[in-house]
């Protein structure tokens, strides 16, 4: 990669990432997605649309001996996950690979846990970035539906997938889900006490048939407005990004 790279500590230093200085960056959103993985010790997981490894990393220093599977289109971003996981000691393979055009290798495998984030922007609705690298991540190319269609057929019997994705493409996630995935479940972020929530964590199971649950919003930051400079996170939300805690569907 010939871009400019900054390596940034994620859950206190546990995890240390390299990724472009511009570009798509890692924010608190992988950290958030890995956290609510119930993955035990041994369990095979995949993460569709990497980037540069920060969920699967995470995840992987919450739980350990998993079997880490993960792919990710952009060549660059493939090579710093590679980079990231060897760096920090976790064994994971790395498909740089369209996800709709999984090799077959990938796709005679099957996995507990399936994840991802996928890009948040639908391209027919938004702006494309001016760094290829952030508009990829961030703009829609693949529809929703076949990252949900992907996830799912990747899943072994009862096995979960989990998302997150902006609050407003809540309902088109929903609709991808209907028919592959049940037991479907929402998590909603909600930024401060009063305010909508802006982010939604959201898993089904294959093959489930739970009841659909719509839980109560968790909180990201104390207080109604920012006060003070530095970090504002409630407690529960503190323990997630700084100790690698597990933030568990209810």
């Amino acid at each position: 990669m010939n871009a400019e790279l900054t390596q940034n500590d994620f859950l206190n230093g546990l995890v240390t990432l390299w990724q472009p200085k511009d570009g798509y960056r890692a924010g608190v959103d992988p950290v958030l997605l890995a956290a609510t993985i119930p993955a035990k010790a041994g369990a095979r997981v995949l993460e569709l649309g990497s980037g540069a490894g920060a969920a699967f990393l995470c995840l992987a220093k919450r739980v350990p001996n998993l079997v880490v599977h993960a792919v990710e289109l952009q060549p660059d971003y493939a090579a710093l996950a590679h980079r990231n996981a060897k760096e920090n000691g976790v064994d994971a393979t790395i498909w740089e690979a369209d996800l709709a055009a999984l090799p077959i290798e990938l796709r005679q495998m099957q996995f507990d846990h399936v994840f991802a984030n996928p890009p948040y922007f639908d391209r027919a609705a938004s702006t494309a970035a001016q760094d290829a690298g952030r508009d990829v991540a961030m703009g829609e190319d693949t529809p929703l539906d076949t990252w949900v269609e992907v996830a799912a057929k990747r899943l072994a019997a009862k096995g979960t997938a989990t998302f997150v994705h902006r609050a407003e493409r809540l309902l088109d996630l929903l609709s991808a889900m209907q028919g592959v995935l049940g037991s479907v479940q929402v998590m909603p972020l909600q930024p401060r006490v009063g305010r909508d929530a802006n982010l939604v964590l959201v898993r089904g199971v294959k093959g489930g048939r739970a009841a659909f649950r719509l839980h109560a919003p968790v909180r990201m930051h104390e207080g109604d407005v920012h006060t003070r400079d530095g970090e504002s996170y409630t407690d529960q939300i503190r323990a997630v990004l700084r100790d690698g805690a597990a933030l568990s569907f209810p």
